[in-house]
């Protein structure tokens, strides 16, 4: 009596194997008048002869040849295969045999096991998404190893953890995640750095469809998900690639590596041979898998210097793979933010390709992380460099201030012995007077300095210990610490203007016009348009003295509410509840500004000011700005009467203040 495994080696083993008729790299799901099955295709040049073995015939060695279709591809169409088969592909070459897993597989039973066949479009998804605009987005960085680990749930974490969690970030305010690599690694622990399969989803975190869900999760809360992946190097560790079809030179790693000393990189003689059309295109269409596959809205790029530099020096191949892979997602995929880390002060990574830059939409800035923690860590006052401060806010590449994603606290910076801030500014006491004030300080010059700003998981419950693969994050922190989550909470609705009187946070322009070096105070106003609900001033007291009457300059007349005082007893029993009144602007200059007024701000602790939003743009007086206004301004261009930005004269900028105030008056 034939056993069903005898039944299904008999019945593919009988069915037509052909080159394949279905297009795509990688094993392809496939149904048409024929039927269904998959197709299984890959880039073997240097292979003698190429078989595919699976579940579905014994794993036998040679009853399925693929066809060698010309240029070093080979491929076969095998019927009644389907989403789940386990496979792979037998090399021969120079008389050697050779097991291979699958370079584009998008799932493995393990990083040293099978590959599975996948069927990318059976995942029914549930929810669209718009992407928010650059300037207003908020990023909140995780390891999903670390942060979604559920209470009686496994360790490590997985994808599901992180979902269980989602509510806390949405609550927070964050409208975007940079999940920390998940393409398949060695083990069940990491950083994520170490891919060992970069089309394939990490089994210990869930799989394709548990990220998907993950995805469809952040939509339906309004999150962008962010993905962060690496090209710089593979593995080096359990990589399908590695001398993939026999050939190789150097003892390194064949087809899909440098086989010279451009292969070297500080985690292993394995960076991809950017240079190799083949190759070039192996990498982009696993960058492009995210989008297509997996809905993601941007990339965080690991690494870029060590794609665009080698031992050896300047690498021309790595950086006009850049350049395709920008333009490339730029044309198909506009509006995702697509992010480099090169930690090197290269304005031409976010120049534009058209300029010979990279085109990178931002990059990590090492320009603000480092002065700022420095102020805050100091251990004494005089310590403290407020015009260090001051270039770390004012900061942009290419004269953009969005080019940049700034923070304080991200995986590199609290790791491998590098602490978290408030535990770097009191060893020991990270929940002391002095780390809460110090850390919560820097938190409000993160969230009011141009740029887009970026937590690290814990962050906003002043998680203290440093980052660890191996250590989950401490949940109970959050009750401990509500208050301080509430501090960050507020932080970031003014951050992204969610009440309307903060606009200016999510402009371009920033003006440091108050630096007192002795006294360690500084002031900043940011703005978009300019005007109420615009303008935003934040004053800083990087000291231990606090303030009662301190004179800053303020770019217009009137009333200036207290939007925020970190300071505040509701955010800590432990604070001082220095008042921050709201103030009359006097027409006394100061600062380089034509208005000022006394402020009260306590010991290292910071307040933001703006103004009501009014309906200055109702030019016609009817209660609403809409068509009749668009025509005094029109009527008047270049004249004093359309003026509502206070400048003396109607132009654009008076236009773009009346388009964003559309609408009936507040």
């Amino acid at each position: 009596m034939l056993t069903p495994a005898a039944l299904t080696l008999m019945m593919c083993a009988s069915a037509a194997l052909a080159q394949s008729t279905h297009p795509g790299m990688g094993a392809n799901v496939w149904i048409d008048d024929s039927g269904w099955g998959t197709a299984f295709r890959t880039w073997a040049p240097n292979a003698d002869a190429v078989y595919l073995s699976g579940d579905f015939n014994g794993w036998a060695t040679n009853t399925h040849p693929l066809v060698h279709e010309g240029e070093g591809v080979w491929s076969v169409d095998v019927h009644s295969v389907w989403a789940g088969t386990q496979y792979q592909f037998v090399i021969l070459h120079d008389g050697d045999t050779l097991f291979r897993q699958d370079p584009r597989a998008r799932s493995l039973t393990s990083s040293s096991g099978k590959s599975i066949v996948v069927n990318p479009d059976q995942y029914n998804w549930q929810h669209t998404f718009d992407m928010p605009p650059w300037n207003e987005l908020v990023i909140y960085e995780l390891h999903p190893g670390t942060f979604g680990v559920m209470e009686n749930g496994p360790f490590p974490g997985n994808f599901a953890g992180v979902r269980a969690h989602l509510d806390h970030l949405q609550a927070l305010g964050v409208n975007a995640v940079e999940l920390m690599p998940v393409a398949e690694f060695p083990g069940g622990q990491s950083w994520g750095y170490n891919p060992s399969h970069i089309f394939a989803i990490e089994q210990q975190y869930g799989g394709p469809d548990a990220l998907k869900q993950l995805v469809d999760a952040c939509h339906e809360r309004g999150i962008a998900v962010l993905m962060d992946v690496v090209f710089n190097h593979l593995g080096p560790n359990d990589l399908a690639s590695w001398q993939f079809d026999g050939w190789f030179e150097n003892e390194l790693g064949g087809i899909f590596f440098y086989n010279d000393d451009r292969a070297i990189t500080p985690w292993g003689d394995t960076r991809p041979d950017f240079g190799r059309d083949e190759v070039r295109q192996w990498l982009r269409d696993a960058l492009f898998s995210w989008f297509d596959e997996y809905h993601v809205d941007g990339i965080r790029m690991d690494g870029c210097r060590w794609i665009e530099w080698t031992d050896a020096g300047v690498n021309p191949d790595g950086w006009s793979w850049m350049q395709w892979i920008n333009d490339e997602l730029d044309a198909v995929y506009p509006g995702r933010f697509i992010t480099a880390e090169d930690m090197s002060d290269n304005h031409w990574i976010t120049k534009t390709t058209g300029e010979g830059g990279a085109g990178f939409d931002s990059q990590w800035d090492p320009h603000f992380v480092h002065p700022i923690r420095e102020a805050v860590e100091a251990i004494d006052d005089d310590w403290r460099n407020m015009w260090a401060v001051h270039d770390a806010i004012s900061f942009a590449y290419n004269g953009l201030p969005m080019q940049r994603v700034i923070f304080t606290e991200s995986h590199d910076e609290v790791a491998n012995g590098r602490q978290r801030v408030p535990e770097a500014i009191w060893p020991g006491y990270a929940d002391s007077w002095h780390s809460k004030k110090r850390s919560t300080l820097a938190a409000v010059v993160l969230f009011t300095s141009p740029g887009v700003p970026m937590l690290f998981q814990g962050q906003e419950f002043l998680e203290d210990g440093w980052f660890d693969d191996a250590v989950a994050l401490d949940w109970d922190r959050a009750e401990t610490f509500s208050g301080i989550t509430h501090l960050y909470r507020d932080l970031i609705s003014l951050r992204r203007n969610l009440a309307g009187n903060s606009r200016g946070l999510t402009g371009e322009h920033v003006n440091v016009h108050h630096v007192n070096d002795w006294d360690k105070v500084i002031a900043w106003h940011r703005w978009m348009y300019g005007g109420p609900g615009d303008d935003v001033v934040t004053i800083a007291n990087f000291s231990g003295d606090g303030w009662g009457d301190y004179r800053i300059g303020l770019p217009h007349g009137g009333t200036w509410q207290c939007r925020f005082n970190s300071d505040w007893v509701g955010y800590d029993a432990s604070f001082g509840n220095h008042p921050c009144w709201s103030v009359e602007a006097e027409p006394t200059p100061w600062d380089g500004l034509p208005y000022s007024a006394p402020v009260s701000i306590g010991p290292w602790s910071a307040a933001i000011f703006s103004q009501s939003p009014d309906c200055t743009a109702d030019l016609s007086g009817d209660g609403v700005v809409g068509v009749n206004d668009l025509l005094v301004i029109i009527g008047h261009w270049e004249e004093q009467p359309g003026d509502i930005d206070g400048d003396g004269t109607t132009g654009v900028s008076d236009l773009l203040v009346l388009l964003d105030a559309w609408g009936p008056c507040p």
